[in-house]
């Protein structure tokens, strides 16, 4: 699926601003959203980092521009504890209008329904059997990916043609250990795309390096 958090590449929100010397958490509301998802993600609604950054792309746009960026978190939290069912859809609205004061009836809590996720390994390096289908100096093409769940292969390097700079280690499948169909481990390759073949023959001239799954390629 394409989502709102896929924006590398994309045209109209101006120059990239420089870091400022600032606090982690600003505000105190977005340490404890930090908190929050944290413990949401891993010992609450039972999903893994790949699902959670799987929630922030089905957020809706509006909430995921708007909200800013622990707003985001603060909302992906809570859409891992609906899928769950740990919370009832609605649950969060409703207690925040009866603390407004509204007469608001809020949803009873549902039975839970969280996957029983164990990870195979710790982190997410995997040893794999099969050898890299591609090597350092050869010519790959990114495929046209269009799934209906999540890809980390992002909508500007689709049907782009680079070469191999590095083979990295064997990694978990973040399109599918997302949605709990398997950490299918594959190799993950640096991939160098001129800035050319990305963005046309105008653009400034410089290389770009991206980390790519196997799946997402193919011989040019």
């Amino acid at each position: 699926m394409d989502s709102i958090a896929d924006m590398g590449g994309t045209q109209g929100w101006g120059p990239a601003q420089v870091p400022t010397d600032e606090p982690p958490f600003p505000e105190p509301w977005e340490g404890r959203s930090f908190a929050l998802t944290v413990l949401t993600m891993g010992r609450i609604s039972g999903r893994n980092l790949d699902a959670f950054r799987h929630a922030l792309g089905r957020l809706h746009p509006v909430d995921y521009l708007v909200d800013g960026y622990y707003g985001r978190w603060l909302n992906a939290a809570e859409l891992m504890l609906t899928d769950s069912t740990i919370l009832a859809p609605g649950a969060v609205d409703a207690r925040a209008r009866r603390n407004r004061g509204e007469d608001v009836e809020e949803p009873a809590f549902p039975e839970p329904t969280r996957p029983d996720y164990r990870a195979s390994a710790p982190g997410s390096l995997r040893e794999v059997d099969q050898d890299p289908a591609f090597a350092v100096g050869d010519v790959v093409r990114t495929k046209d990916l269009h799934p209906e769940g999540p890809t980390k292969l992002p909508r500007y390097l689709r049907r782009r043609t680079g070469t191999v700079a590095a083979v990295r280690p064997p990694h978990v499948l973040p399109d599918t250990h997302a949605v709990f169909a398997g950490e299918n481990p594959q190799h993950v390759y640096t991939v160098a795309f001129p800035s050319t073949e990305l963005w046309g023959p105008d653009a400034e001239p410089f290389t770009l390096h991206a980390e790519v799954f196997e799946s997402y390629l193919e011989t040019r």
